[in-house]
């Protein structure tokens, strides 16, 4: 599997580890803000080989206790079960970034119990999904497979969605509630900008609006928390 990114130490992108994060290339989604845009859209070269990652992964032991695999989307790689087993060969723990939209490919690494923790983005209610994808159209189905998954799968995991002002609003947050009913834990995240984000214009809302987005997400998940911002 080629790696188009490495982030050799994190604190914040595998809960209660301290990891390293790979960064896979290609998506199948336009999100518009993306920070990682290009290596979404499979311009970006490849960072490194997995020869070169496990030789660096050997001489971590000790010092970090899992990998966090995310992208673009990792399950669009062939070879991703390969990858998590052979992290896991090595006696560090695995988390899996994804969108939802392959279920056939979750349910394998759950079924093979090769990822410790998955954490799934959630991006809008169904009516925005397509625009906040940046796509015409998209079909929700793979999403809602992938979620019935991880439900009846009992797998360590979350749901997130990165909320953005121009694009959420309090009746998006109640229709995203209503889809992931009965879910654990769902973090809703406060958009940051950066220079990779696609689209200008776009900005975090006001904390205001962060305050009301959360009430409403935890009349549908009470474990519902508050990611990339303080109330």
């Amino acid at each position: 599997m080629k790696i188009y990114g490495l982030q050799k130490m994190t604190l914040l992108d595998f809960p209660g580890k301290v990891a390293c994060t790979v960064f896979t290339g290609g998506c199948d989604l336009r999100c518009v803000f993306c920070h990682n845009y290009e290596l979404a859209t499979g311009k970006a070269e490849p960072y490194c080989g997995e020869e070169e990652f496990f030789s660096f992964l050997e001489k971590r032991r000790g010092l970090i206790d899992g990998v966090a695999v995310t992208g673009g989307e990792p399950c669009l790689q062939k070879d991703l079960p390969e990858f998590l087993k052979k992290v896991r060969a090595l006696g560090f723990s695995t988390k899996l970034d994804t969108n939802g939209f392959h279920p056939e490919m979750l349910k394998r690494i759950v079924d093979e119990k090769l990822a410790d923790y998955i954490a799934v983005d959630v991006k809008n209610s169904p009516e925005k999904y397509a625009a906040t994808c940046g796509l015409e159209k998209i079909d929700l189905a793979p999403l809602f497979e992938s979620l019935a998954i991880l439900k009846d799968s009992g797998a360590e995991y979350e749901l997130r969605t990165t909320v953005v002002d121009q694009l959420h609003d309090e009746e998006d947050v109640k229709k995203i509630g209503e889809m992931i009913r009965g879910t654990k834990f769902w973090f809703i995240q406060c958009f940051a900008d950066r220079d990779t984000v696609p689209f200008a214009e776009l900005s975090a809302p006001p904390r205001e609006k962060l305050k009301r987005f959360l009430d409403i997400a935890r009349g549908y998940v009470p474990g519902a928390e508050l990611r990339g911002a303080e109330l």
